[in-house]
């Protein structure tokens, strides 16, 4: 099993496979409007911009779990990140990442059971988790894990430089 076996619904309500990232590196990020850590959007796109050419894409998942820090539709959620943030990057439909409605791509992520040594509860908002171009888990960092912190910036240049 990989993310690319997962089917999500993007922001404009567009199903979207994720198998059609497969052959990239992605950095899967719960994210929320009204957060401490919401100022990360602006490092998601400026490592996003940067590797973006390489074969590298950021898969924004909001979700309202942690504080109701993430109170807005779809629609809202879109236009803050596309006027704030200047977002390019993909961003999905909200969705639950912990808890009884956990969404199954978040329950496969946080499995400890799962094929992959990164299993656990989603502590916050603006986790990271990251995926090889075969679709599995390389890596996964905290909410305390900037965009620009040097351990996640060497971990995705150096998946960048497997094929």
């Amino acid at each position: 099993m990989s993310i690319y076996d997962f089917t999500m619904k993007n922001i404009d309500g567009r199903d979207v496979n994720l198998g059609e990232f497969k052959g990239n590196v992605a950095l899967v990020v719960n994210v929320a409007s009204k957060c401490g850590f919401t100022k990360q959007y602006a490092g998601l796109e400026k490592l996003y911009e940067t590797y973006k050419d390489r074969g590298f894409v950021i898969l924004g998942f909001p979700a309202n779990n942690f504080m109701h820090q993430e109170p807005g539709t779809d629609a809202e959620i879109k236009a803050f990140c596309s006027t704030k943030y200047n977002v390019t990057f993909p961003m999905f439909s909200k969705i639950s990442v912990r808890g009884k409605d956990q969404h199954p791509l978040y329950a496969y992520l946080t499995n400890k059971k799962a094929d992959h040594p990164f299993g656990g509860a989603i502590s916050w908002n603006f986790n990271k988790f990251l995926i090889d171009r075969t679709g599995k888990i390389a890596a996964r960092y905290g909410s305390n894990t900037t965009p620009e912190d040097k351990e996640l910036v060497s971990a995705i240049e150096a998946e960048l430089k497997k094929k």
